[in-house]
């Protein structure tokens, strides 16, 4: 499975974008790193990552982005 290289390029170059999606403040994205992530299973590969890039209580944002109706996207998602 390939990353939605749409969405990773936006995210990569401007990661404010994913932090008012989400309503928290732009400058977040100051305090991470976003990147893609291969999961231990065969090409099992999430659409990008937002990793704090200082220690503290900032949490992991693991980002999916879905085009279409999916009701088993969360099952899979944390499966």
């Amino acid at each position: 499975m390939k990353t939605d290289s749409i969405f990773y390029r936006l995210f990569q170059e401007f990661p404010s974008i994913f932090f008012e999606l989400i309503g928290e403040p732009a400058q977040e994205a100051n305090a991470y790193q976003f990147s893609s992530v291969e999961v231990k299973q065969t090409a099992f590969r999430i659409d990008g990552v937002f990793l704090p890039t200082q220690e503290g209580d900032n949490p992991l944002y693991f980002v999916e982005v879905q085009f279409q109706t999916d009701a088993e996207i969360y099952a899979r998602l944390f499966a």
